[in-house]
């Protein structure tokens, strides 16, 4: 890997798109410290990091949320997700909305804008229902008020609703740039730098556990932090050997003749290549996203104590709520499959250039032996993606092992889009390789 990076800091070109990549990176994280208009930056310190430290949106969405409380970034890139979510669902639902994404670049052009400006939309509901809740803070148990006395007001409640919709849409802006002049998903990045902030906390919390409060050695601490570490050794290993895994398919192209029977060409033997989580990390982006939504709208009826505690059963750390986590893995996977492989197209095409699979007659039964296929890969590929993002919540149930916000599901996505980050690079390697041995 290391070797690759190398290799690739030594192309100008892939070398200007890393420190594109680095620079729109700093600049977000710069923008998630920045508070919103109003707000009482002492009380904000409380919140964040003192005795009235309690955040829900952090504590179980800030790898897809940017800042903390109170903060122009605190929605992140979440509502783009919720909205791609709703509009993938929605080409589904409505025949003209199909239609269009069939339509090639032009169709995908227009279903992008309207998903962007529903992401608007959300975006405005969203910070409306944070800005509502920061008013009597924390939800269902406070009554304080974050904003400074004298801009208790409604010119400056709506002014800080702007602030957070600017930064969301300046948040899809930059995700949009990372996609199109940078290596990989810029969504996917966006996140991936959350996630990546939230490690000296965790770095800190595992310090806690081997020194005590007088600078001496906690043997015990030592044993618990060295079980820490080979768990999460084992989990980044388990997620490679899913991400990496791959059920080749063997397709058989027949012999064609040229020149008039005298001579025979293109008799060889291929394979179509299927992941076995064809989805990634996205399944449990969505997933997590889709639990998220109801804690949004809880926040319009902060003093609701049904709708408090309903929240806080869709919780992941919750029993009902992991469960109901799971079951998004699974949807969602088949969900993103099913967009992602058409398996009538396949076989179409497979017909029409001469090749079938062995065993397997061409048309319909080479579709329904790709989707069968495609299905089992999925439920494994999900099986496997829900272990892994539920190992950490069982083992926070011990009391012994401490909560460092960096669990399992954390070090699913940055390990996701790390090896997804690798193969862009060497494919960018690769092409510039074959280009030069052209030239």
């Amino acid at each position: 890997m290391f070797k690759i990076f190398a290799n690739a800091w030594r192309v100008e070109d892939i070398r200007k798109k890393l420190l594109f990549i680095f620079l729109l990176l700093v600049i977000y994280r710069f923008g998630s410290a920045i508070p919103l208009p109003g707000i009482d930056l002492n009380m904000l310190y409380e919140v964040r990091y003192g005795a009235m430290g309690w955040d829900p949106v952090m504590t179980a969405f800030a790898m897809i949320s940017g800042g903390g409380v109170g903060s122009v970034f605190v929605m992140g890139i979440a509502p783009y997700i919720t909205s791609s979510i709703i509009m993938q669902l929605l080409t589904y639902a409505i025949p003209q909305l199909g239609q269009m994404q069939k339509e090639g670049e032009d169709g995908r052009k227009k279903i992008q804008q309207i998903t962007r400006y529903l992401a608007v939309g959300l975006a405005a509901l969203q910070a409306s229902a944070m800005v509502f809740s920061y008013t009597n803070w924390p939800p269902g148990m406070g009554g304080f008020n974050l904003f400074r006395e004298g801009h208790q007001n409604m010119l400056t409640y709506i002014a800080a609703v702007i602030a957070m919709m600017t930064g969301t849409i300046f948040i899809m802006w930059l995700a949009e740039l990372l996609t199109e002049k940078g290596i990989g998903n810029g969504a996917s990045f966006l996140i991936f730098a959350n996630i990546l902030s939230q490690l000296p906390a965790g770095v800190m919390a595992l310090w806690v556990m081997i020194v005590d409060e007088h600078g001496g050695v906690v043997l015990s601490g030592i044993g618990l932090v060295l079980i820490l570490l080979v768990v999460f050794a084992a989990i980044i290993a388990f997620v490679v050997m899913v991400h990496e895994g791959e059920r080749r398919i063997p397709v058989q192209y027949s012999r064609k003749a040229a020149g008039g029977g005298r001579s025979a060409y293109g008799n060889h033997n291929s394979y179509i290549p299927l992941k076995v989580n064809i989805a990634g990390v996205l399944a449990i982006i969505f997933a997590m996203s889709f639990l998220q939504f109801p804690a949004q709208i809880a926040q319009f009826f902060p003093n609701n104590a049904t709708l408090q505690s309903v929240t806080s059963v869709l919780d992941w750390n919750h029993w009902f709520g992991a469960i109901l986590y799971v079951i998004f893995i699974f949807m969602f996977t088949h969900f993103y499959t099913s967009f992602a492989i058409n398996p009538i197209e396949m076989a179409e095409n497979m017909k029409k250039n001469g090749g079938f699979i062995p065993g397997i007659r061409p048309g319909k039964p080479t579709s329904d032996f790709i989707q069968v296929t495609v299905n089992k890969l999925s439920w494994i590929g999900a099986v496997f993606y829900s272990i892994i993002a539920i190992t950490p919540i069982l083992l926070a149930r011990i009391p012994a092992f401490p909560d460092m916000g960096f669990g399992g599901t954390s070090l699913l996505i940055v390990t996701g889009v790390a090896l997804e980050f690798v193969k862009q690079l060497e494919s960018q390697l690769l092409m510039r390789h074959y280009k030069g041995f052209l030239d």
